[in-house]
C-alpha cells in the first residue's frame, strides 16, 4: 500500500506509520477521528475480555 492509497480509501482506514506530509489540515484532522474511533473501539474490547476473565475466575475460585 502507498501513500495515494491511504488518501483514498473511504472506508477510514489509515496505514500506521505512513507519511503524513501530504495531508492536509481537514486530513489530518479525520485521520485523528478515525484513530480515535479505533482506540475506543480497542478499549471496549479490552474492557470486554477483562470482564469475562473476572467472570470466569470469580466461577472458579467459588
Amino acid at each position: 500500500m502507498d501513500f495515494d492509497d491511504v488518501r483514498s480509501n473511504a472506508s477510514g482506514d489509515v496505514a500506521i506509520g505512513s507519511d503524513l506530509s501530504g495531508l492536509s489540515i481537514s486530513e489530518l484532522e479525520q485521520r485523528i477521528k478515525v484513530l480515535q474511533a479505533e482506540i475506543e473501539r480497542t478499549e471496549a474490547e479490552r474492557q470486554a475480555k477483562q470482564r469475562h476473565e473476572a467472570a470466569a475466575s470469580a466461577l472458579f475460585k467459588s
